[in-house]
C-alpha cells in the first residue's frame, strides 16, 4: 500500500469506546446500526478487520495501550492497580511529549490509583462528572435506575441526553480542542467514552431507536450444553446467571446496547466538528477502537473475560491526515491488538517506541516495511493459579485454539467457515495435527516469554473444583451497586 507522510507532526486523536464488539461497528455491524461518524472515519482511513483484545478486560487493554506491550508481557491480566505496570517515562503520553506534543486524557481511564496521570499533562475523569452532577441545582441524577455496571438488563437513562456522561465527555473534548489546548504545539488527545459498557441505559431517542430493529440472535455453540464445554465457561454462565436470561430480555438488552453505540457515535460527531471548525480535521490522525467486546448472551455468557470472538474482537480504524497518501476506505486483514497503538502513534509523531514495546507499527505494516504478525496470543485470568476463569489462546486470523487449564479443556475453531464459533473441532480426526501444533505453539510462546502461564515450560493443569450450582447462584454478586461505587469506573 502506497502511503507517504509529510514532515509536519499531525495532531493525534485517539477515541476509545468501552465494551464495543467488533461486529457492532460500521461495515461489520448490522445494516440498521447508525454510526455515521465511525463510517466517515472508515471511508477515509484503513479498517483493521482482525483486531483483538489479547486480554479482554478493561485494565489490561488500557495498560497495553499505554505501554505498547501485550497483556501477558506487561503482567496486568486482571483489573487492578496500574502503577506497577505503566512506567511513566515510557508511557504513551510521555513518548509523544518527547516529540513536542501536549497531552490530555478525557473520559474513562480506569487507572489505579484513580488520579494517576502516567505522563499525561492533564486528565479529566468520570469522577469529575459525577461530582459536578452531585453539586448541580437541578434534580436529575445519573444512574438512579438501580442497575449496576455489570448487569445485562436494559434501562432508560435517568438524565436527559445532554446531561449524560457520554455527552459530557464529548463536551470536555470539544472545549479542549477549541479553548484549552496550546495552539503552538501539536496535541495528543485521548477521548475515552465509557459506553456501551453496562448499565445498558441509553437516553431517548437512543433507548427506543432499535426496539423494532431485526436484532441478531445470540450465537450459541453446539458445544455450550455438551460435556465438552469448558468448566470455566459453564461456571461463568451460572455465576452471572446469564444462562437464565430469556430471549425477550436479551433482545431488549441488545437493542439498548446498539442505542448506546449510536449515542457514542453521534457525540463523536461533535468532537470531529470541533476539529473542523478550527481547520484541524485534515491535520489530525484519528484512531478509533474499543478496549474489548461484550458477549450479549453469546454462548449464554455476559460481559467478557474469555477469548471467544464476542469478547475479544474489537473495531479499529486509522484515519490519516489528508496530506498522507493513503488509499481511502482500505481494509487490512493484518492481525492487530492494543499494543500496536503506541508504536504506531510514536512513528506518526516522528519518534520511536521504547525498546520494551512488543507491539507493531501498523503504519509500517501498511507500507510493506514490516511483515504482519503471523499469530496473536491471548490470555485471561491470572498466572499465579488463583481462582477465576483462565484461558490461553492463539489465532492466526483463521484458526483459533483455546486452552483451559481447569480440566483441562480445549477448543479449536475455523473462523473462516465458522465466525461465530458454533462448532468445536477438537474431536475431529482431520484436525489432530493442527491441534497439536497450536497447543505446542501456545506452550512454547508462554515458556519463551516467561509469562508465568506455562510454569516449568508446561501448560498448567488444574482439577475441576467441586462447587454446587444452586449455592453459587445464591451467593454470587450479580453486578449491582449504587452510582457511588468506584469513582472512575462508573459508567
Amino acid at each position: 500500500m502506497d502511503m507517504k507522510t509529510d514532515t509536519a507532526k499531525p495532531n493525534i486523536l485517539l477515541v476509545t469506546a468501552d465494551q464495543q464488539r467488533g461486529d457492532a461497528s460500521g461495515g461489520a455491524g448490522p445494516a440498521f446500526l447508525r454510526t455515521p461518524h465511525y463510517d466517515y472515519l472508515r471511508r477515509g482511513g484503513v479498517t483493521f478487520s482482525r483486531t483483538y483484545a489479547d486480554c479482554p478486560l478493561c485494565v489490561p487493554a488500557r495498560v497495553s495501550l499505554m505501554t505498547g506491550q501485550q497483556s501477558p508481557l506487561h503482567g496486568q491480566t486482571g483489573n487492578g492497580p496500574t502503577g506497577p505496570h505503566i512506567p511513566r517515562e515510557r508511557s504513551l503520553p510521555s513518548v509523544l511529549r518527547s516529540q513536542g506534543y501536549a497531552t490530555a486524557a478525557i473520559g474513562k481511564m480506569h487507572f489505579g490509583p484513580e488520579r494517576s496521570r502516567h505522563g499525561f499533562d492533564e486528565m479529566i475523569l468520570p469522577a469529575d462528572y459525577y461530582r459536578q452532577m452531585e453539586r448541580a441545582s437541578h434534580p436529575w441524577r445519573p444512574m438512579r435506575h438501580g442497575l449496576g455496571q455489570n448487569e445485562l438488563y436494559p434501562a432508560l437513562a435517568t438524565v436527559p441526553e445532554c446531561l449524560t456522561l457520554t455527552s459530557w465527555i464529548a463536551e470536555q473534548c470539544v472545549e479542549y480542542i477549541r479553548e484549552r489546548r496550546d495552539p503552538t504545539t501539536p496535541f495528543f488527545l485521548w477521548c475515552s467514552f465509557s459506553k456501551p459498557h453496562p448499565p445498558l441505559d441509553p437516553p431517548e431517542p437512543y433507548y427506543s431507536m432499535y426496539k423494532d430493529a431485526p436484532i441478531p440472535e445470540p450465537a450459541i455453540g453446539s458445544w455450550r450444553d455438551a460435556e465438552e464445554c469448558p468448566e470455566a465457561i459453564r461456571r461463568a454462565g451460572e455465576t452471572w446467571s446469564a444462562d437464565q436470561l430469556s430471549p425477550e430480555l436479551l433482545r431488549a438488552a441488545r437493542a439498548a446496547y446498539y442505542g448506546l453505540i449510536t449515542q457514542v457515535d453521534y457525540n463523536l460527531g461533535r468532537v470531529l466538528a470541533a476539529l473542523l471548525d478550527i481547520d484541524l480535521l485534515d491535520e489530525t490522525l484519528i484512531v478509533y477502537t474499543s478496549d474489548h467486546g461484550e458477549f450479549l448472551g453469546d454462548h449464554r455468557l455476559a460481559a467478557k473475560s474469555f477469548l471467544l470472538e464476542g469478547a475479544t474482537r474489537v473495531p479499529l480504524v486509522i484515519r490519516p491526515p489528508r496530506s498522507w497518501a493513503m488509499a481511502p476506505g482500505a481494509v487490512s486483514e493484518a492481525l492487530a491488538t492494543h499494543a500496536d497503538i503506541l508504536p504506531t502513534l510514536a512513528a506518526a509523531a516522528g519518534g520511536v517506541a521504547p525498546a520494551a514495546c512488543d507491539g507493531m507499527n501498523l503504519l509500517a505494516v501498511l507500507r510493506g516495511e514490516q511483515p504482519a504478525r503471523p499469530a496473536l496470543h491471548g490470555v485471561t485470568g491470572r498466572a499465579d493459579g488463583q481462582p477465576g476463569p483462565v484461558c490461553l489462546g492463539v489465532t492466526d486470523g483463521r484458526w483459533k485454539y483455546l486452552y483451559y487449564p481447569e480440566g483441562p479443556a480445549e477448543q479449536l475453531f475455523d473462523l473462516a467457515a465458522d465466525p461465530q464459533e458454533l462448532t468445536n473441532l477438537t474431536g475431529r480426526t482431520e484436525c489432530g495435527e493442527r491441534m497439536r501444533a497450536l497447543r505446542e505453539e501456545v506452550r512454547a510462546w508462554h515458556a519463551d516469554k516467561r509469562t508465568g502461564f506455562a510454569p516449568d515450560g508446561r501448560l498448567p493443569v488444574h482439577p475441576i473444583g467441586a462447587d454446587d450450582t444452586r449455592a453459587r447462584r445464591a451467593r454470587v454478586w450479580p453486578g449491582f451497586h449504587t452510582e457511588h461505587f468506584g469513582k472512575d469506573v462508573r459508567h
